[in-house]
């Protein structure tokens, strides 16, 4: 059986959703012209019958710009390039959809809309523009138009003047018509061209989402024209002329100067008096110079006032309108006649003084006679008087001088008047007339010569001189040599030296040369005194003086070798320890007095100390650590060594001091009595040193005892406890005899040490138990009988000690082991320190 079908193939299709829709066929879209580029605007969207998936597209007509891009599958569509609706209001675009196999083109239109981005354009402006000046106000001078192609709102245009300054303009802001302001005139005389700035601005719109005012300004000139409706002024008043003893009849006396008020079209200007002239004076009607008629000498008044009128012509010769204006002339004396200054023998221009330096401040300089005079009359005899010299030292009085005065000099620094710095004093006195135009002056020359007086010090050319000297120099030998100057002349210039002071004894200055030099007699040793410090004194002839400080250093010479306290020493070495040795140089500065030690040579090996040069500490190799490793390098017994150590000093030349050390060396003890056994053992060689700390424990320990004992009472008796009256039997002390073994027989190792063991053992059987009191203070028991010498023994061999102590009981008297091994070793330390006494003598 077969089977056949048909089915029908229906087109896709866009939706219809309307204008006010983001998304369908593209009807009535409409779009805004400040639309950003990049922006998604719209998006196609339809379907298929089938319900098979549609695809999209845009196209644009032959020729066409572009505006938009699609996204085929999504139908998105974006803007691409920038619109502007001044240029095309409207966009013509196809677009399709298709499934396929069949698609679908429809062809839509996308209007534009405006925003406000266009400025208003002025169509008559800028312009230049003439107006007369007797234009009425109110009247309109000229019409200013702009286009602004926006629509709606921003397409309409209002205009304005920019009111920056006062204007004597006014717009209106709907026409445009410019007019001259209400009770307001132009005025050629005052401003010949006027600029108005007229700013056009549009209604406003809607510009990327923000209202939006544009504008636009240009500038309109406006040239005032001239008319004839001002009178002539005067150039320069007020107007002054002079007539002088010496003019002439027919000299110029004043020229006055008149315009016409409309400078535009000046009409020409006649001069002539009105009154005041007297007949004396004339004056030119086209210039207007006016000249004297007449010898100065029949002229009645000092000054005239003469009326001057200036008339403007017209082009027929008729007198127009016309300014008046005064000329004041003045008949004055001639300045022909400067300033002098007159001497007791008539005019003078050089006067001369002699006196001392450093006059009293206000002192008048009576030794000049000046006078000084101006034979011309009034403002021609005024004149100033200035005196210019070096740094104002003088002062003249009067300052300013009508006609004659009499002229004094004051001092006004005396300090400056010195004679140490200016043997004589030039000033030029200089008189210079105030009010004249010719400013006639003379000048006269004051020459001061100053005697000198001693009015200064001797002065060092330091306030202290630093001298170095070597130590051993011969008596008289140079020190160091001192200047000091006085600038006085004659023999208050001249200097003596002197010195003085606790560090001056060794030495003696040269009064006239300022040189200073050892006593002849004196030593100079840096050892015993490295510093003096005296004064120089420098004196002139009537006792004004200056002191100076001489600080002197006595240079050290290396002149001491190191030396040795003793040139054989004897030291015991514990193995680990060690000993230092020590010279001594009295030289008093480095490298003279630092000291290097050396072994030169060591018996019976050379290769077993080392020694720090710098401090003369001698120890053994590090690789020595025992008594065996000795003895096994010296194949002996005997431990004693024999070195000759050299101690040199680092002067130069250097200096040497050589010492026989003998060393016994011993291995290190460790009693069991604690640290303070191993301390004693380190000082065995120091009995005295031993005895005074002992000394000092014991003291520290009674001390303890009072003041525990007193705190016990002051405790009881604020509690007031009562003890039993009863008898209290006390034990009596037992003292343990010493147990020791002979401590310089041979050890059987170098560990075995002697023991003392001390054993106490006490019961109380008293029902009552009071705190005994500490025993008076006792001798110590008897030391132990001196040790036998066993021959082939080291004779200085330390014994080495040990013991075991037992703790004391709180209730035992003050006495116990380690008290005792103490005791023992200070007397076996005296004992040995005896017999070397003995052995030595």
């Amino acid at each position: 059986m077969f089977l056949s079908s048909a089915q029908a193939d229906f087109a896709p299709y866009f939706y219809d959703n309307g204008p006010y829709s983001d998304n369908g066929n593209l009807a009535l879209f409409s779009l805004s012209e400040d639309t950003p580029d990049g922006t998604q605007i719209y998006r196609l969207n339809g379907t298929d019958p089938e319900g098979q998936e549609v695809r999209y597209g845009l196209s644009f007509d032959p020729g066409s710009k572009e505006y938009f891009r699609i996204d085929p599958k999504s139908g998105n569509i974006t803007l691409v390039e920038k619109l502007d609706r001044e240029k095309q209001d409207s966009i013509d675009v196809n677009i399709s959809i298709t499934d396929g196999r069949s698609k679908v083109v429809e062809r839509v239109t996308i209007f534009v809309m405006d925003a406000n981005d266009e400025k208003p354009e002025f169509q008559n402006l800028p312009a230049i523009i003439d107006v007369v000046e007797t234009t009425e106000s109110g009247n309109s001078i000229y019409k200013v138009e702009a286009v602004d192609r926006d629509t709606g709102s921003g397409g309409s245009v209002n205009y304005y003047v920019q009111a920056s300054q006062p204007t004597l303009f006014a717009i209106d802001r709907h026409s445009g018509v410019l007019r001259i302001k209400s009770g307001e005139m132009l005025d050629y005389e005052k401003t010949k061209t006027h600029f108005v700035t007229v700013i056009a601005k549009d209604g406003g719109g809607n510009f990327n989402g923000k209202e939006q005012f544009m504008s636009s300004s240009a500038t309109l000139t406006i040239n005032v024209i001239d008319a004839q409706d001002t009178p002539p002024s005067f150039i320069g008043t007020p107007y002054f002329g002079y007539v002088y003893e010496i003019s002439v009849p027919g000299s110029e006396v004043f020229t006055v100067t008149a315009k016409d008020g409309d400078v535009g079209n000046p009409n020409p200007i006649h001069y002539s008096f009105d009154e005041g002239d007297d007949g004396v004076f004339g004056i030119n009607k086209t210039s207007g110079c006016i000249s004297l008629l007449t010898p100065p000498i029949s002229l009645k008044r000092e000054i005239f006032n003469i009326k001057v009128r200036a008339s403007e012509v017209s082009p027929e010769g008729k007198l127009l309108d016309y300014e008046l204006t005064t000329v004041v002339i003045r008949v004055v004396d001639l300045n022909n006649n400067p300033p002098t200054f007159y001497g007791d023998k008539g005019p003078q221009n050089i006067f001369e003084l002699t006196m001392y330096e450093n006059p009293p401040e206000g002192e008048i300089l009576r030794g000049l006679k000046i006078i000084v005079n101006d034979s011309d009359q009034g403002a021609n005899a005024k004149f100033n008087l200035r005196l210019i010299g070096p740094e104002r030292m003088l002062r003249v009085v009067p300052q300013t001088v009508l006609n004659e005065a009499q002229v004094t000099i004051l001092v006004e620094d005396s300090a400056a008047m010195d004679y140490e710095r200016h043997h004589f004093l030039t000033y030029k006195l200089l008189a210079v007339e105030i009010d004249t135009p010719e400013r006639f002056s003379s000048t006269a020359d004051i020459i001061i010569h100053l005697l000198d007086t001693n009015d200064n010090a001797p002065k060092f050319s330091s306030d202290y001189y630093i001298a170095r000297i070597p130590e051993n120099s011969p008596g008289g030998s140079n020190v160091v040599s001192v200047t000091a100057a006085d600038p006085d002349s004659g023999p208050w210039g001249e200097v003596r030296y002197s010195i003085y002071g606790s560090g001056a004894d060794l030495f003696l200055i040269e009064p006239e040369s300022g040189i200073i030099y050892t006593q002849p007699w004196a030593s100079l040793d840096a050892e015993v005194r490295s510093k003096y410090n005296f004064y120089v004194k420098a004196e002139d002839a009537e006792g004004k003086y200056s002191l100076a400080e001489v600080f002197v250093t006595v240079l050290d010479l290396n002149d001491h070798p190191p030396a040795f306290n003793d040139n054989f020493l004897e030291k015991t070495m514990v193995i680990g320890a060690p000993v230092k040795i020590e010279a001594i140089d009295d030289d008093a500065e480095v490298p003279n007095n630092v000291i290097e030690y050396t072994i030169m040579k060591a018996e019976p090996d050379n290769n077993i100390f080392d020694i720090n040069a710098d401090t003369g500490e001698i120890q053994l190799k590090s690789y020595i650590k025992s008594m065996a490793i000795i003895q096994n390098i010296t194949k002996k017994r005997d431990c004693t060594w024999s070195l000759v150590v050299q101690a040199r000093d680092r002067g130069q030349p250097s200096f040497s001091t050589t010492a026989v050390v003998k060393i016994d060396i011993t291995e290190a003890t460790h009693l069991k009595g604690g640290p303070l056994g191993s301390l004693l053992m380190q000082n065995r060689h120091k009995p005295l040193q031993i005895i005074g700390m002992l000394a000092g424990a014991i003291c520290l320990m009674v001390i303890i005892t009072v003041i525990i004992s007193t705190a016990t009472f002051m405790r009881n008796k604020k509690s007031n406890r009562i003890l039993p009256n009863r008898r209290v039997r006390r034990r009596p002390q037992r003292q343990h005899p010493w147990n020791f073994k002979n401590p310089f027989k041979t050890l059987e190792t170098p560990r075995e040490r002697f023991n003392i063991e001390v054993q106490e053992q006490e019961q109380e059987q008293e029902q009552v138990q009071v705190r005994p009191l500490p025993p008076p203070p006792c001798a110590p028991s008897l030391p132990p009988p001196p040790p036998l010498y066993i021959p082939g023994e080291r004779r200085w061999a330390v014994p080495t000690v040990s013991a075991n102590v037992e703790p004391k009981p709180r209730k035992k008297p003050m006495f116990d082991g380690q008290d005792t091994v103490n005791k023992a070793l200070v007397s076996e330390l005296k004992m040995r320190l005896e017999q070397k006494r003995m052995v030595t003598h």
